[in-house]
């Protein structure tokens, strides 16, 4: 949208406040996919429930894609959204749920590889193609080159994932589900240790029932700290500002000082680009040197990006873009390091620790809770960011998300405990007490380094 609305302001001759309105609400509106998408996937099941994300999704697109007016263009916005609260909240616990404990991180954070190559490709579209049609084609359209659009790859996901992996973990009841997911002989021995640990649920009760008990009326101790270390990471990840970046980034150059479509249109195809790298990674280095530590260096990073973006949209604000041309270049740079910072750490990681360290009966409704909360905080800050930078001019903003980036570091640094090589049902034993998760990994560093194989 960061591209596309340029032209859909133009199309529909509508305001800033609209074009708040219409970049922030499919946040808004995902709240209440995220919100169902727990539930439906303990009652239907994950797979089921990845194909009812596509039909949904489809469906926004196709509404989006041929409106003819702003009033059409929302309501295909709303429909879209309810399937992106569904998307995002089922496919990480998914990923998380049949992917190896060695590989976990890895393969979550490889669907986000696939979001940002479609996002850089349709960026590219746009911007070579400045029209009323180009930014309509990109929603749901196939493209010439063989990549595809928004519409069409939800139509391939209606076939879904093979009945056999709806999830050993969701179906642990079933041993031979559970055999179907595990392809070698320890995967097998850690599901029947799974089988041997989790409490059977009566087929009387309703599936999901009691969860909201468990999370949030009456929670134990590892539970409580693992709800506020999900729930708070979802929350800072998205107050830190990087939405603000990413979908406004052609207001921030205007505001350095360029003032060419075709320039701001090229940076912001920068920006896409750029995050996709850097996800790289975070991919490749997540399962081997942890979350923790990239959480923490990711964070830093995106601290000190957003202080120098703020200082130099303030200085070009006050004394103009033609006294200090420097700065123009600075700004730009920061916005890139920004999105890069935020990418090889905060933005994919977030969603690989919500979506595996919740308890196997508390997963599915925690991680929707989780994306509810980082969708709500999107929404708010995409919908309220001009009138923000309005109101205390656009650095006053960025120093803003800068402290914000602070108290996340904080945050990170004191609750998050690390999860590389666990296994899902060992997590518990990090969360309750911050002194008990840093001796728990001091024992798994050693245990490690004196039994290798044992460890693995």
């Amino acid at each position: 949208m960061s591209g596309a609305t340029i032209y859909i302001k133009k199309d529909f001759k509508i305001t800033d406040v609209q074009i708040e309105i219409l970049v922030g609400t499919i946040n808004i509106y995902s709240l209440l996919g995220s919100a169902m998408a727990g539930r439906t996937s303990d009652w239907l099941g994950r797979r089921i429930t990845i194909v009812f994300a596509s039909a949904i999704f489809f469906i926004g697109a196709l509404v989006m894609g041929f409106a003819n007016n702003y009033a059409v263009l929302m309501v295909g916005r709303f429909i879209a959204g309810l399937g992106v609260g569904y998307a995002l909240m089922i496919a990480p616990v998914y990923a998380a749920e049949v992917a190896p404990t060695s590989s976990r991180g890895f393969l979550t954070c490889s669907t986000w590889i696939l979001i940002k190559l479609c996002i850089c490709q349709v960026s590219l579209k746009i911007g070579l193609a400045p029209n009323a049609w180009s930014w309509r084609s990109p929603i749901c359209l196939p493209c010439p080159c063989g990549f595809h659009h928004a519409g069409v790859p939800s139509l391939a996901s209606h076939a879904g994932p093979p009945r056999r992996c709806e999830g050993a973990r969701q179906n642990v009841r079933l041993t031979e589900e559970a055999h179907h997911v595990s392809a070698t002989s320890k995967r097998r021995r850690d599901l029947g240790r799974l089988q041997r640990r989790v409490v059977e649920v009566p087929k009387t009760d309703r599936p999901g029932g009691g969860v909201w008990r468990d999370l949030l009326v009456h929670p134990t101790r590892p539970v409580l700290h693992i709800v506020i270390a999900a729930l708070g990471l979802q929350f800072l990840q998205q107050a830190s500002g990087i939405d603000a970046v990413v979908m406004y980034s052609p207001r921030i150059y205007e505001k350095a000082g360029i003032t060419s479509d075709s320039k701001k249109l090229l940076a912001t195809i920068a920006v896409g680009v750029c995050k996709t790298l850097f996800i790289l990674v975070t991919t490749f280095f997540v399962d081997k040197i942890g979350r923790r530590v990239l959480l923490l260096t990711s964070c830093g990073g995106l601290d000190l990006s957003l202080f120098t973006l703020a200082t130099g949209l303030t200085v070009i604000d006050q004394y103009g873009a033609d006294k200090f041309k420097w700065l123009v270049g600075i700004c730009i740079g920061a916005t890139y390091t920004s999105v890069a910072f935020f990418s090889m750490g905060m933005g994919p990681i977030a969603w690989v620790y919500s979506s595996e360290v919740f308890p196997l009966k508390l997963r599915a409704q925690g991680c929707g809770m989780g994306v509810a909360i980082n969708r709500l905080t999107s929404g708010v800050i995409l919908m309220s960011f001009i009138s923000l930078y309005k109101a205390i001019t656009i650095g006053g903003a960025f120093y803003l998300f800068t402290g914000i980036a602070v108290i996340t570091w904080i945050f990170f640094f004191t609750l998050l405990p690390e999860t590389r090589g666990r296994t899902l049902e060992d997590m518990e034993v990090l969360f309750g007490s911050f002194f008990k998760w840093r001796t728990t990994m001091r024992e798994l560093r050693k245990k490690e380094s004196s039994n290798p194989i044992d460890a693995a």
